[in-house]
């Protein structure tokens, strides 16, 4: 491993969050190629070496764009849970009738998951043994409670029936939109927004045919 002098960022490069690292590579490009192998192989069960294998390069040059594998780490969950909170601090998020709220927050969290797809699959999959993973966890669990707030407005106001269990309904608003890590496939013939649509459809209309 480099040294200190050579493998830490300068605190400007490091502040904004972009190093040059060798050429043909940067910082990004890294992440994605390393958020792959993470999901692949498991956070923890992936090695620098695994790492600079996959990438084509020494694993010292794999400090010249990060410092360890737990910023790597970081930076993914970032971009995973930055998007989810994200849709939350949009206005139409917080004003309104909240099953319209509701509505917009999981569109956007499905929006976020399809377009980031890799970044909320490590998220999902997360364990909780490092001190980032615990730490993404807690944001995600307040991601979560803040949707069961919405989910309780709604049920409050009579948009949402009353008769089924809010957590139960939470629960599977949360289950039917995780689970689209383990199928969904980017460019294919279903397009995120008919997803999107798909699935608001069947949470607030239900799969009667109405006709």
């Amino acid at each position: 491993m480099p040294s200190p002098s050579n493998s830490a960022p300068s605190s400007s490069s490091a502040a904004n969050g972009t190093r040059r690292g060798r050429p043909g590579y940067d910082q990004q490009t890294v992440l994605n190629i390393a958020v792959d192998v993470f999901n692949r192989h498991g956070y923890e069960a992936t090695s620098m070496g695994i790492l600079a294998e996959n990438l084509g390069i020494t694993k010292s040059a794999i400090y010249h764009h990060v410092p360890s594998k737990g910023d790597l780490l970081r930076l993914a969950l970032e971009k995973a849970l930055g998007g989810l909170e994200g849709v939350l601090d949009d206005p139409r998020a917080s004003t309104g009738p909240a099953d319209a709220r509701l509505e917009f927050v999981l569109r956007g969290t499905i929006e976020v998951l399809t377009e980031r797809l890799p970044f909320v699959t490590l998220l999902l999959r997360l364990r909780g043994n490092t001190e980032i993973e615990r730490d993404a966890l807690e944001r995600r669990r307040q991601f979560d409670r803040r949707v069961s707030e919405l989910v309780d407005a709604a049920r409050a106001e009579g948009s949402l029936r009353s008769d089924i269990d809010p957590r139960t309904t939470t629960r599977l608003l949360f289950g039917t939109i995780n689970s689209i890590v383990e199928w969904y496939k980017p460019g294919g013939s279903l397009s995120g927004q008919k997803l999107a649509d798909d699935i608001i459809s069947m949470v607030f209309e239900g799969l009667h045919d109405k006709r």
